[in-house]
């Protein structure tokens, strides 16, 4: 789809204003999913790094439980299962 200007562009043949609409509540919808995530994982980052200075842990180990680094033991099977 070609424009013969920046004002056919935005204008959209009577178009525009709903697109233009759509597109901005979108952007202001994206914008604020955005801020509201980095908030919530400030917030988590927070309360890891409190909950592990109270326990006495390491600080470093926050950053591995918020990052979902999961350490696996072996599982000891019994004899009944093996069969």
């Amino acid at each position: 789809m070609a424009f013969d200007s920046f004002s056919a562009f935005v204008w959209m043949e009577g178009h525009g204003p709903y697109v233009w609409t759509c597109f901005a509540v979108f952007a202001v919808l994206l914008g604020g999913q955005m801020i509201g995530s980095l908030q919530r994982h400030r917030r988590v980052m927070r309360s890891l790094h409190r909950q592990n200075m109270m326990s006495g842990e390491d600080p470093r180990n926050a950053r591995q439980q918020a990052a979902g680094t999961a350490s696996f033991a072996p599982v000891q099977t019994s004899e009944h299962e093996r069969s």
